[in-house]
């Protein structure tokens, strides 16, 4: 995408977190103390809802609240930038719509680190029916759900073309169960550091402020604190190895291909090298240019039958030497029987 459109996708998420902050404290001030008044289906009412996720944070102590929320949001933020990283094809209203989501998550976030409870003030009503309390952020939260459903349904097979994809997941599997590896132990080892210090100093704090309940107040606050950063570093784990196995495939799919194409121009085959939608090392196309202009002759490499291989045909290629790999592993076992 153009520098612009990067802008409007990331200023999304300050806007709608800038807009719900606003709007929430406009609320505490105008509607403390009063009850709900309606204005035909809509109506204001001020509600603080405690605890987040169905109110599974509520009965945590206050501090352990603050630094798990902080974590869970920072998290989000890797998430969505890794996504944003990975998706293959420009699509401004997929991006825009997860830049939304995540601004009314961010802002609800923001609530409950600050208050420890999230702000609502809006409700609709039909002569059958009224809404539980919510706010901005939940508002517009719904406004980028839909916008990534309606992407993905309508324009999903511009976005990841079914064609363009390949069937082999371990393409040099060497290669990316090593780069995966690296990764998640970077990663591990960055989590046992993190989670050594944040025990380490929570526990002498503890001991510091409660000398005379020392052992009952680090059994309220450290094993929950456990708990909750050993899920989150586990899912990190997990967040890590998906993105390894997509990065290495999308490395290590163009080098594999690129092994091919050279093998087609030492054998006379006349074609283009493209590298996929979203695969690393793009640069590989201009040197197989220079490589054909090189290897073939003059006569062939200025032809205008230029044979072009379709994406289905390199495929089929890749398939076909899989299938003749697993006939000769097959082969020696038969001749054994």
């Amino acid at each position: 995408m153009k520098k612009r459109d990067w802008f409007i996708v990331v200023s999304l998420i300050f806007v709608v977190w800038f807009l719900d902050y606003i709007t929430k404290i406009t609320a505490v001030y105008n509607l403390s103390g009063f009850p709900v008044r309606f204005w035909g289906p809509f109506g204001l009412v001020l509600h603080r809802n405690p605890g987040a996720m169905l109110g599974t944070f509520s009965n945590l102590p206050p501090i352990l609240r603050i630094v798990t929320l902080s974590t869970g949001g920072a998290f989000l933020i890797f998430i969505y930038s890794s996504i944003q990283y990975l998706l293959p094809k420009r699509s401004f209203l997929l991006r825009s719509g997860m830049s939304i989501l995540l601004g009314g998550i961010l802002g609800n976030v923001t609530d409950r680190i600050l208050s420890g409870a999230v702000i609502d003030f809006l409700v609709l009503r039909t002569p059958f029916w009224m809404s539980p309390a919510f706010n901005v952020a939940d508002a517009l939260q719904w406004v980028g759900y839909l916008m990534i459903v309606y992407t993905l349904i309508v324009h999903g097979e511009q976005i990841w073309p079914s064609q363009d994809t390949r069937k082999r997941v371990w393409v040099i599997p060497k290669f990316q169960l090593k780069y995966i590896f690296v990764l998640i132990s970077v990663g591990f080892g960055f989590a046992i550091i993190s989670g050594v210090f944040a025990f380490t100093f929570l526990k002498i704090t503890i001991d510091e402020l409660a000398i005379s309940q020392a052992s009952i107040m680090e059994k309220k606050f450290l094993i929950p604190f456990l708990v909750t950063y050993s899920s989150i570093s586990f899912a990190f784990i997990i967040v890590l190895f998906l993105i390894g196995r997509i990065v290495s495939h999308r490395t290590a799919g163009p080098i594999y291909a690129f092994e091919l194409y050279v093998d087609d121009l030492i054998a006379g085959k006349n074609r283009k090298f493209k590298v996929r939608a979203g695969d690393e090392l793009t640069h590989l196309e201009d040197i197989a240019e220079r490589l054909r202009r090189k290897i073939l002759p003059v006569g062939q490499y200025n032809s205008v039958n230029l044979e072009e291989i379709t994406v289905e045909e390199v495929l089929a290629q890749e398939a076909n030497e899989e299938n003749e790999n697993l006939s000769e592993e097959v082969e020696p076992e038969v001749k054994k029987a």
